[in-house]
């Protein structure tokens, strides 16, 4: 996905009243180069409070709280109703235990394969984080690996299970009465 159409989309929908996880923050894409984006967010870095800079203006680091503050951007976040959307997000990096067994979905509006000419440059949110001082994307990609390991041996016990399923209800032979049973039922 793309960084500011992902944002947008998921701004409409916390403010429509719906509540938004995001999961593997680390691998939305941005368009343009590494090295564009990385003198965007040094120029962003710039800013500070004159008189405190503890105060003010924080720039964070990690993937999951770039894309929060993107779409804080986009949300009217000092009125109540913003302030609400944006208790309705929740970002993370990598796929943490609740969020791995449950179905994920995309964004067609928004894949970076869709929407960006395959000659422009792009980069990951990930790799800029890491740029800018983001320390634990290791530890996130060591925890993708193992996951994608276990998800992996999941998906072929269920296909697996799924094909055995099939092959059974083929072999399967009904008598006439219990046919006649099953149709009165409504499985014919």
């Amino acid at each position: 996905h793309l960084l500011g159409r992902l944002a947008s989309v998921l701004a409409k929908e916390l403010l429509n009243g719906q509540h938004v996880v995001c999961v593997r923050t680390e691998d939305i894409n941005i368009s343009g180069s590494l090295y564009r984006n990385k003198l965007k967010y040094a120029a962003f870095r710039r800013k500070k409070m004159n008189s405190n800079p503890r105060r003010g203006l924080y720039h964070y680091r990690s993937p999951a709280k770039i894309l929060w503050r993107t779409i804080r951007g986009m949300v009217p976040h000092k009125t109540a109703r913003g302030a609400a959307a944006l208790d309705r997000l929740k970002s993370y990096e990598g796929m943490p235990h609740p969020y791995d067994r449950k179905k994920k979905m995309v964004i067609p509006a928004c894949l970076k394969v869709l929407r960006l000419r395959p000659e422009r440059k792009f980069c990951r949110l990930g790799d800029l984080s890491k740029e800018v001082g983001w320390k634990q994307s290791d530890v996130v990609d060591r925890l993708e690996t193992q996951r994608k390991v276990k998800c992996e041996a999941f998906h072929k016990k269920k296909t697996a299970a799924i094909k055995e399923r099939k092959e059974a209800l083929a072999k399967v032979k009904v008598s006439a009465e219990d046919q006649k049973i099953l149709e009165a039922a409504g499985y014919a």
